[in-house]
């Protein structure tokens, strides 16, 4: 649990915040800021697995297909609304950021970047779909089906009228000011604070 992403995202996450945390796993992340941010949390995952040992942990958290389209949250019903490292991972990731951006007065987003100068390395020198400690998976089997760079995360926010608040990213720390002033490049994940544009 020592991710630099969930890091960002607790240091965001403002005390005493009604939480949804999508994806929740384990409910490791979202006892935590229970724990450290006074959140009232709730999580969301499919896995019954998951389900059960969040719930052994004393967290509320609900059963429910992200790409389902979370129907069963009202309109600004939590303060902050969380997908941290999954966002790659869902069928159509656009209308999961609608819908986040709908039921929370904001969202945090982190994600893989896939436009990472090792990953572009990597698939132009040896042809192959990059297998790394950060990607430990095979292209046949990884959850992973939406490849996505800072640069189309940035673009996607802007065709779906998404504010970007804030940027973070995360990059070794040779690459730590690289990343942060060429990101698409040289970060090797992206943390993002959006809120749905009063435009």
């Amino acid at each position: 649990m020592n991710r630099l992403d969930l890091n960002t995202v607790l240091g965001w996450v403002p005390r005493g915040s009604k939480v949804l945390d999508l994806g929740c796993g384990d409910g490791a992340f979202l006892k935590r800021l229970c724990e450290e941010r006074g959140a009232v949390g709730v999580g969301v995952d499919i896995d019954p697995d998951n389900l059960v040992s969040a719930v052994s942990k004393g967290l509320d958290v609900i059963q429910e297909d992200i790409n389902e389209g979370l129907n069963c949250f009202t309109r600004y019903r939590f303060d902050v609304v969380i997908l941290t490292h999954a966002l790659q991972e869902l069928t159509h990731p656009h209308l999961a950021l609608e819908r986040m951006v709908h039921i929370g007065e904001e969202a945090i987003v982190s994600f893989p970047n896939f436009g990472h100068w090792r990953c572009r390395t990597h698939l132009g020198l040896t042809g192959h779909m990059p297998v790394s400690k950060a990607m430990p998976r095979s292209w046949y089997d990884t959850p992973n089906i939406h490849f996505c760079t800072v640069k189309d995360f940035e673009a996607l926010c802007s065709d779906l009228r998404i504010d970007i608040i804030e940027r973070a990213t995360v990059a070794g720390a040779a690459q730590k000011w690289l990343g942060k002033w060429w990101p698409n490049l040289f970060a090797s994940s992206a943390v993002y604070r959006i809120r749905r544009s009063a435009r």
